[in-house]
């Protein structure tokens, strides 16, 4: 750990392009994962098992097709332009 103390910034550079992994007393106890630039909410949501199992749920229940969704809010298809 005291290895880890002394070069925190050059462990978080480098976990920005590949996976740190932290020991303790020779053995595995964390890995550090780089996340520069990306969204925080989008970091929570990847990271929470109430997300996942949220996500897990709906994709075990029925969907409803684009075409009944505009008929039911009786939209129209626009066309593209050319």
């Amino acid at each position: 750990m005291r290895l880890l103390q002394k070069r925190v910034k050059e462990s978080v550079d480098i976990a920005q392009s590949e996976r740190v992994v932290v020991t303790r007393h020779g053995r595995p106890a964390a890995v550090l994962i780089g996340v520069e630039g990306q969204d925080w909410e989008d970091l929570v949501f990847q990271t929470s098992p109430g997300f996942w199992r949220m996500i897990e749920r709906r994709r075990t229940q029925r969907t409803t097709p684009l075409a009944e969704v505009r008929r039911r809010l009786n939209v129209r298809r626009r066309r593209r332009r050319k």
